[in-house]
């Protein structure tokens, strides 16, 4: 029985990441090995479940019913085995972590040594992108996102909030100006975050209401690390989660402008995909961030205000 658990985890991994090179990748094994378990459990089936070409896998008909199949039978043997984990209350196994690049350099990193010494069994792969990774796609157990999660097939709980602030370098201010209204960005070198929700527009909270802004500039970027460093150099105005710094903004080398028009603040969530049965390592990470992160003025709902 243990060989055929085995064989579906293989199946499922294969049919979801749609390649046999990828799991093999994960698994850290070779790809003709991922080709013998499927081969294996073909002839202990009697069925072909992959129709391969150079190009693609494309599942049979008897390849989708056994993945429906298999994939309720794993869940059903992780609930089994979380149930006894949760009765010995020892977390265990590799756990499969995603988070943005700044994000997980300055506050998940900086934190894995204490979920280790606390969960001894437990090995963290963490996986920082900041792209909405597939994670069923990339067999992630668990993602901390920033910002409104829209997906249905995934959970999310809320374990923070991000605070945001726009912040221009003194030289910029010195060179161009600053600021007073956010009409006035129009005129500025403002730097784009393309992966924000809302693109090129701005959304303000003042006190007569939100105020929403089109912005741009002649530096664009894909990555909140160049975000960061882009305002750091005097590339522009950029607005920015308060945990993006250290000390950046109380030792000068950045200062908080349109402090009247606060830009809206975003939920940090952790999500987990929703077909799947909550590991005990898994829930042990979140309450571990969910309690880390209550306690850190940056990342908690109270925000930063220095």
């Amino acid at each position: 029985m243990s060989d055929l658990v085995a064989l579906f985890r293989t199946f499922v991994r294969v049919v979801e990441a749609g390649s046999f090179t990828a799991v093999a990748q994960e698994l850290n094994t070779s790809q003709p090995t991922i080709s013998r378990q499927i081969a294996a459990l073909e002839d202990q089936l009697g069925a072909l479940l992959f129709q391969r070409t150079t190009r693609a896998l494309t599942l049979t008909d008897d390849g989708r019913v056994l993945y429906e199949q298999a994939r309720q039978a794993l869940d059903s043997v992780q609930q089994a085995l979380g149930s006894v984990g949760r009765r010995r209350g020892a977390p265990s196994g590799t756990l499969r972590l995603a988070c943005p690049v700044v994000f997980g350099r300055l506050h998940i990193v900086p934190r894995l040594d204490a979920f280790l010494s606390r969960y001894p069994e437990v090995s963290i792969d963490l996986i920082m992108n900041d792209g909405f990774t597939d994670l069923i796609e990339e067999g992630i157990d668990l993602a901390v996102r920033i910002g409104d999660i829209t997906d249905p097939s995934l959970i999310a709980r809320r374990i923070g909030m991000t605070r945001r602030v726009t912040v221009a370098s003194p030289a910029y201010l010195a060179a161009r100006g600053e600021p007073s209204q956010p009409a006035n960005l129009a005129h500025h070198e403002c730097i784009v975050y393309s992966r924000l929700a809302t693109g090129n527009r701005w959304e303000f909270s003042g006190e007569n209401g939100p105020v929403s802004v089109a912005v741009s500039g002649r530096y664009r970027v894909n990555n909140s690390e160049g975000v960061r460093e882009g305002v750091l150099g005097g590339l522009g105005i950029g607005v920015v989660p308060v945990w993006h710094f250290t000390d950046e903004i109380a030792s000068g080398r950045l200062v908080v402008i349109l402090s009247a028009f606060e830009p809206r603040a975003l939920p940090t969530q952790v999500v987990y995909p929703s077909r799947r049965f909550l590991a005990i390592k898994v829930r042990a990470m979140i309450d571990f961030l969910a309690h880390e992160f209550e306690l850190d003025p940056k990342l908690s709902a109270y925000g930063d205000r220095d």
